[in-house]
């Protein structure tokens, strides 16, 4: 099983797949009923769950993805795609070259929000649809669960910083989209249970090891059964009705200029 390395974090797509993956899915259906279109970006593709979607409708899918292990199993199981290494700000495609951008929980990762989505501006058509997803970070209790593990454990943790939380709400947001060209932009509010068995997800989430939570694994074994048991408390009363999560969805229309 290989990994690969994004922002020097090292993260296996695989456990990635099994557990990130299949949390982000469930607004997949609402981000491509606002962005399905002939000729589809996904961008920020991870493992591809938006590409098989997109797939699936009859897109022309192009896919990218900053970290190549991602690039690498997404470009195995959708070979009907067309799958790059690329990264925002700097995307290698020509102007107006999309007729739709969809990106599922990735503008949250970009280090410069308003250069992200002026680079999305250039690369969809006038008069296409733009689509993009970010939690809620409040709201996120399949994931807080395990930071307030780490916490009653009494280890010393400090999450790597949110660049992108100086835009995280609608009102930014939109903000954001009508100075980088976009029209009629809207944010809509998802919520959903995420149903999980809880030992798998604590696996798989730890097994990822993306920047937020690759510190657990590299505890000692004590320390790491100590985390455990305290995420085992906390996530158990959610093990019959699923994780509360909470995300946003903003889309908007590119402008004729």
């Amino acid at each position: 099983m290989r990994v690969g390395v994004t922002l020097g974090h090292v993260i296996n797509a695989e456990a990635y797949d099994r557990g990130f993956a299949q949390l982000s899915s469930h607004t997949v259906g609402p981000l491509l009923e606002r962005a399905h279109a002939a000729r589809l970006l996904d961008v920020g593709c991870g493992t591809g769950v938006v590409t098989a979607a997109a797939l699936a409708l009859g897109a022309e899918v192009t896919a990218v993805d900053a970290d190549p292990d991602m690039v690498e199993l997404a470009a195995r199981r959708h070979p009907y795609a067309t799958i790059r290494q690329a990264a925002l700000p700097d995307l290698p495609f020509e102007d107006g070259e999309f007729d739709a951008v969809a990106g599922n929980f990735v503008i949250n990762h970009v280090p410069d929000t308003a250069a992200a989505l002026s680079e999305l501006h250039r690369v969809l058509r006038p008069g296409g649809q733009i689509a993009l997803t970010w939690w809620k970070a409040d709201e996120m209790t399949a994931t807080n669960v395990f930071t307030e593990a780490i916490e009653a454990a009494g280890v010393p943790y400090e999450p790597p910083p949110r660049p992108f939380t100086a835009n995280d709400t609608p009102a930014r947001f939109t903000a954001l989209l009508t100075t980088a060209g976009f029209e009629e932009p809207a944010v809509e509010t998802l919520r959903w249970r995420h149903q999980v068995d809880l030992r798998s997800w604590w696996t798989d989430i730890v097994q990822a090891a993306g920047p937020r939570f690759a510190m657990i694994s590299g505890q000692p074994p004590e320390v790491v059964e100590r985390i455990e048991a305290h995420y085992t408390s906390l996530a158990s009363p959610y093990a019959h009705e699923g994780f509360p999560v909470c995300a946003y969805l903003a889309h908007a229309t590119r402008g004729p200029g």
